[in-house]
This record gives structure tokens, C-alpha cells and sequence, in this order.
């Protein structure tokens, strides 16, 4: 019997909803707990917290205000507390994202060191070239006359670059941030005094401001939320996306299986699980041996493969192209690990970053699974540590096959010699999730190209009409609105159905695709001006852009079709939704949307509803400011109609409301 619960329909003592049907179901079965079950069992949620009016940094808390108790014992009041947690979640957010660039350009920089070495040039040179560009690094001038800055030499000053910019101390602006932010974007962020120090310090800048008994100014910061948010977009967004590319390859339209049928039992699968994906680069490659191939089949498996889940999946999903028969597909986001495992087929998993929970510690130990973790910042209780080292990579590479071999003996032993009725059920089960044909590998150059070369054919399609506008639908996925995925699916299906293109990165991409809107039958879902559109390019009405990281992609590309209007991003008929947000790095996103000028729209409130100044600033007095505008909708049809009241303004702004061009600049 179905109970009603915060908007939602839950499963009374068993799941929350999911708007995977069939992942709903294998889970309503399953014999482990899971987060789908937690959730049900951690509806009640603190008020306090909720309004983020609760403080315990010092031994007098915790303190916690209301009406009749409007200050802490220090004498802090709601908008002080509010702001201060808001703060530290941004910069925890923002301190992820440097985590992650950082150890990209190390990576990068290891890479072009072992090239020099060898005498030998990257393999995707014009992803060297490209960043170059954009970053004005000229090469060194001493590789040859047909280097055009693609050696690697000019990948290790890239890297280098990075290293020294996002390391710089906070009264020191970075100096790389010209070359990638939109120039009307970065006039505006220096007019404000929001570009901006040294990433690194600007995170340890803000949890010192955090701290008991400094800082009380709730407008300063929330400006150094906006710092934050800039610093982590550009780099920890856009610059790993780019160095990656150098790194790994490029993104590569394709149209690709998702969900658990993309797994073979009858194959050795590793289960990835992170957002570092150079971490991978010596496995990728070593799986690709033949000698490792060889390996599988002489205990009995057709090979050995990478199974993606969460954003490094993602990551791999958008350069499928690249890989030979290594990559399997990607599985499913955050909230659907768990069940991955229990389809009882995984024999190792490699985790390097977060979207790791910890949930999926006692399956393992109750699957006899075993867990690798490659950096301490995400080791897991019952994992084993290999820290990533360049020295060390050869070494961890050959421990992790030799432990996905023996993990695939015990799994064959267990499945197929004492219980093969249950192996059976299982994989019809996994057949029965996904689809086999769902787009990936959307970039912001490889958008371009799908468009011959051009955004003419979009700006066409947005003029006309028939594209009305553009929704990015990004994120993470949470099971508290109204279900895990169901916000992000139902709120792309209505946006579609109004003739607004969804592009898409993160953990909605998982939910999204899983749910079918990623294939081409998804255009019978949309209006007749989406369905035009997307019939005559043959590309489905929701775009993958890939991790939540490639939430810059979608940046890039949102500046560049700002670019070719000569106009700010605040102006695009475009708007921004996290419907499902659920980690700090969530909201150092929020960030930079805010900064980039954007409409921002979540399904549930950040922490900060008992600070009266925190709404005021967030919801209307960002407006003057950097032109953007947070939003909270918690029903799907009431944000779908604000998106396509705000892009309907924009539209007339430029002056092509109702399809006509009525002599707007930007436009002609």
C-alpha cells in the first residue's frame, strides 16, 4: 500500500519511489538494505537543519534559534549561522572539485613527462593544441616545425599552468581565468570584486571566516560563495573536462547500451566508481593487452571489461569511442549502485572519488566483493588503499586485474556451481534494464559539429520558434524529491513536451537515461517544434553531456552561442535546473550558475531559510548583481511553467517572441 510522503509516493516500510521502473522493482525484492530503504526509515528530517539556523562550532552549542530564541549564546543571529554554513558547504564543495583538477594536471604533467622521455608526442594532439589556444601557452619552440603546440612539452606547461594558478594565495588573482571566462562575464565578476584568489586558498580563506567568532557579515559571505563558485567552475569544471580530453581523448557522439544489461556475466567485471578518470588511464590501457584478455579466459570468462557507475562511468560513456571492448557501458548513477552489485555478476570494485556510499560496503562484504580504493580522500571502511602514484601505477594496475580474476573464480564458483536457477533470474533481470540505443558523448565541440560546423542551425531552430529555448537539467540525484530520479525524469518530460531542448550532466544523465529519454523514442514525447528539430538531426530531445564535471562543457557551450549573438549569458533563453542536488559539490555549482548570470532553479531549498537576508540576496538581489536568480519549485509542472515563463521573457528581450524576429541585434 502506497503512502504519501513530502510530494512523493513511497512504499510504505519498504523504498522510496524511483522513476526506474524496473530498477523499483528489483529493489522492492532485494534481500540487502539499501539507501531505498534508508530513506523511507529517515523521512523526519530537523527543522533546524532544514533552515540551517544550527550552530556548533564552539562547546557553548549546539545553539539552535527560533522566534523566542533569536541569537546563539554568542550572540550570533539566523542570518550570521545561515550564511556561515552555507559558506563551509560551498567551500567543501569547491575544495572537491580542486581535489580533482589538481590531480588531473598532476596527472597531465606525469603523462607529457614520461612522453619527453620516450621522444614521443601525446596521442590526442589536438586536444593539446585546443587548450594551448585557449590558455595562450605558446609551445617551447624546440620539438620541430610541425609541432603547431601539440607536444608534449606544451601538455606539461598546461599542467603546469594549473598547478601554479589554483595554488596561488588568496590576495593573488588567477591569472589563467582571462583566457577562459566570457569577457563580458569577467568585466562584471572584476567590477564586483568577486574574481577570485588562488583556489586552493580561497576554500582555507573561507573556513577560517567560518570559524567561532569571526566573521558575522552574511553579505560578505555569500559574495565568497560567488568567489568559490567561479574558481570551481572554470577550473575545477572546465579544466579538468579539457586537460581529460589530452589525457584520456575527446568526447565522441555515439549512441550506446545503458543500465544493467550492458553487463555479461560471463565476462569479469570491474565496477568503477568516482569522478578521476586519468586514474584509470594504465588500466584502460593494460586491459586492452592481449595478454590480459588471455588471462580472463584461462579462468573460464569471455574477457575482462570496466563497468561504469556514477560520473567516472560517465566520463568513460562520453569517450566510448575510444576504448576497444574494455568499456562495458555505464550502468546507472549514484543511487542505483547497489543494486548493481546485487545483480550478483561485479567481481572488483575501484572507487577514487565520492559518489562512493557507503551503502555499498556491506553488500560487498555480504557478496564477497572486494574494494580497491585509489585515493585516501574516498577510502572506504573495508577497502584496501592503493594510493595512485605515477611510480606505483604499473604495480596498482596489476593488482587490480589479479583481483578481478580471482574475484571472478569465486563469483563463477558460487553462481553457476551451487545456485544457477538464481544466476538465471539475475540476468533476466539485467536484461530487462536499460536500453540499447541512448546518445552520449555531447561537448561543446562536438555539438557543433553535429550541427555542421556551426550553431547557425540552432540559433535558426531558437529564432523559428521551434526550439522555444534551452534547459540544462544537471546534478546529482537524491531519493527526497519525490523519489530517486523522479523530479529530474517528469521535469525533463514536461520541458520537452513545451518545445525546450534538455542537455544534461551528472547523476541526472543516469536517471535520465535509464528512463529512455536519451533514445529516439523519446521525441514522440515532445512538441511539434522539438520533434521537427530532433527528427531531421536524428538525435534524441534530451542531449548527454556526460559527469556532473561536464557541467562546464554545457558552459562552454552556452558562451559560445553567446559569443556568436554578441550578447551576456544573462540574455540567452536559457535556464539552469539541479532539480535533485545532493552534495556541497552541488552547491559550489550553484555557485557559478548564480555567478555566470543564470536562473537557477532546485526542487529543495539549500540550508538557509532562516536567514532572511540569505532568500533575499539569493532569490532577488542577485538579479542586480550578476543577473542570476535562485528558484525553488518543489512540483514539476509549476517549474516547467516558470522555465517557459523565463525563457519567453529572454526570447522577447532579443526580440523574437512568438517566433518573430522583430529586429533584435543579438539576433540579426
Amino acid at each position: 500500500m502506497k503512502g504519501k510522503s513530502g510530494g512523493g509516493y513511497v512504499m510504505a516500510d519498504k523504498i522510496c519511489s524511483s522513476a526506474d521502473k524496473v530498477l523499483e522493482v528489483f529493489l522492492e525484492n532485494a534481500p540487502m538494505d539499501t539507501s531505498h530503504h534508508r530513506m523511507v526509515k529517515q523521512q523526519n528530517k530537523c527543522g533546524y537543519g532544514l533552515q540551517g539556523i544550527c550552530c556548533r562550532l564552539c562547546s557553548n552549542g549546539p545553539c539552535r534559534l527560533s522566534p523566542a530564541k533569536p541569537k546563539g549564546v554568542c550572540g550570533a543571529d539566523a542570518d550570521t549561522i545561515a550564511c556561515r554554513n552555507f559558506l563551509r558547504q560551498v567551500a567543501a564543495g569547491s575544495g572537491c572539485y580542486t581535489h580533482v583538477v589538481e590531480n588531473t594536471a598532476r596527472r597531465l604533467k606525469e603523462m607529457a613527462q614520461e612522453l619527453q622521455a620516450e621522444g614521443k608526442k601525446p596521442k590526442y594532439k589536438d586536444s593539446v593544441a585546443k587548450l594551448a589556444k585557449i590558455l595562450q601557452i605558446n609551445c617551447c619552440g624546440n620539438c620541430g616545425s610541425d609541432c603547431h603546440n601539440s607536444c608534449a612539452k606544451t601538455a606539461e606547461m598546461i599542467a603546469d599552468a594549473v598547478l601554479a594558478d589554483i595554488r596561488k594565495p588568496y590576495d593573488e588573482k588567477m591569472t589563467l581565468m582571462k583566457n577562459i571566462a566570457l569577457p563580458k562575464r569577467y568585466e562584471l565578476w572584476e567590477k564586483l570584486g568577486i574574481l577570485p584568489g588562488g583556489a586552493k586558498d580561497e576554500i582555507f580563506n573561507a573556513v577560517v571566516k567560518t570559524s567561532t567568532n569571526l566573521n558575522s557579515d552574511p553579505m560578505d559571505m555569500l559574495l565568497q560563495c560567488l568567489r568559490l563558485g567561479i574558481s570551481t567552475g572554470n577550473y575545477g569544471l572546465i579544466l579538468t573536462n579539457l586537460m581529460n580530453d589530452i589525457i584520456m581523448g575527446p568526447p565522441q557522439i555515439s549512441m550506446d547500451p545503458v543500465g544493467f544489461r550492458i553487463i555479461d556475466p560471463e565476462y569479469i567485471n570491474i565496477m568503477i566508481t568516482g569522478h578521476q578518470q586519468s586514474m584509470f588511464a594504465d588500466l584502460e590501457e593494460k586491459l586492452e593487452s592481449e595478454i590480459v584478455q588471455k588471462s580472463a579466459e584461462l579462468v573460464g570468462a569471455k574477457g575482462i571489461r570496466i563497468v561504469g557507475c556514477t560520473c567516472v562511468g560517465q566520463d568513460y560513456q562520453a569517450r566510448s569511442g575510444c576504448y576497444k571492448d574494455v568499456y562495458c557501458g555505464h550502468a546507472g548513477n549514484n543511487y542505483t549502485s547497489e543494486a548493481v552489485l546485487m545483480t550478483g555478476c561485479v567481481d572488483l570494485v575501484v572507487s577514487e572519488f565520492n559518489c562512493t556510499i557507503p551503502g555499498i560496503e556491506p553488500i560487498c562484504d555480504q557478496l564477497d566483493i572486494k574494494m580497491i580504493c585509489l585515493d585516501d580522500v574516498a577510502k572506504k571502511a573495508n577497502a584496501q588503499l592503493l594510493p595512485y602514484t605515477a611510480e606505483e601505477k604499473e604495480k596498482i594496475t596489476s593488482q587490480i586485474i589479479a583481483d578481478a580474476l580471482c574475484g571472478f573464480k569465486n563469483r563463477k564458483e558460487k553462481l553457476y556451481g551451487t545456485a544457477p536457477a538464481k544466476g538465471e533470474k539475475r540476468v533476466n533481470v539485467m536484461a530487462q534494464h536499460g536500453f540499447d540505443k541512448s546518445i552520449t558523448g555531447l561537448s561543446e565541440d562536438t555539438l557543433v559539429a553535429a550541427l555542421g560546423g556551426t550553431l547557425q542551425p540552432l540559433i535558426d531552430a531558437i529564432v523559428s520558434g521551434k526550439i522555444k529555448g534551452i534547459a540544462a537539467v544537471v546534478g546529482c540525484s537524491n531519493l527526497r524529491a519525490k523519489g530517486h530520479d523522479v523530479f529530474t525524469v517528469e521535469l525533463a518530460k514536461e520541458l520537452i513536451k513545451k518545445d525546450i531542448l534538455v542537455l544534461s550532466a551528472g547523476c541526472t544523465c543516469g536517471g535520465l537515461e535509464n528512463c529512455g529519454l536519451m533514445t529516439m523514442d523519446a521525441v514522440e514525447l515532445c512538441g511539434e517544434g522539438l520533434k521537427e528539430i530532433c527528427t531531421a538531426l536524428g538525435v534524441p530531445p534530451v542531449l548527454n553531456f556526460g559527469p556532473c564535471l561536464a557541467i562546464g562543457r554545457i558552459e562552454l557551450a552556452a558562451c559560445a552561442l553567446a559569443k556568436e549573438l554578441n550578447v551576456d549569458l544573462p540574455q540567452l533563453p536559457v535556464v539552469i535546473s539541479a532539480p535533485q542536488w545532493l552534495e556541497e559539490q552541488a552547491l559550489a555549482d550553484g555557485a557559478y550558475a548564480l555567478a555566470l548570470g543564470f536562473p537557477l532553479h532546485l526542487a529543495l531549498s539549500p540550508f538557509v531559510t532562516g536567514s532572511q537576508v540569505a532568500v533575499n540576496v539569493l532569490t532577488e538581489g542577485l538579479k542586480d548583481l550578476t543577473g542570476g536568480q535562485l528558484i525553488i519549485e518543489t512540483e514539476v509542472d509549476a517549474a516547467a511553467q516558470k522555465f517557459e515563463d523565463i525563457i519567453k521573457e529572454k526570447r522577447a528581450g532579443l526580440g523574437i517572441d512568438n517566433g518573430i524576429n522583430k529586429g533584435g541585434d543579438a539576433i540579426c
